[in-house]
């Protein structure tokens, strides 16, 4: 069972960027999805961007063209580049499979003025 750590968060002005990163326990390689989430305070956590074991990726709309999703299984890393970053940002950002059996303790986003 692979697990996630989560880092790279902190506090950013509208408009700025930042880039997540993840690293996991153990091979990636086999694992065909490999997604962030996010979870705002007092809302239910949702899948922000997924990416395949080619490449290929999706987004949720409200951030599609501003953060880009990306993974090495050499390096068993994935990172999420945010750019052009909005209020309705903010939240704890995690990593994990498309079928989370666990969760880490994700990094926190606050995009404030």
């Amino acid at each position: 069972q692979v697990q996630f750590v989560e880092s790279g968060g902190g506090l950013v002005q509208p408009g700025g960027s930042l880039r997540l990163s993840c690293a996991a326990s153990g091979s990636i390689t086999s694992i065909f999805h490999m997604a962030w989430y996010r979870q705002a305070p007092g809302k239910q956590r949702d899948l922000v961007a997924a990416i395949t074991n080619s490449g290929d990726t999706n987004y949720v709309d409200s951030v599609k063209g501003r953060f880009t999703i990306s993974r090495d299984n050499a390096e068993k890393t994935m990172s999420l580049q945010m750019n052009r970053l909005k209020p309705e940002d903010t939240a704890v950002y995690y990593c994990n499979t498309l079928n989370p059996q666990t969760w880490g303790q994700g990094t926190q986003v606050t995009v404030s003025s």
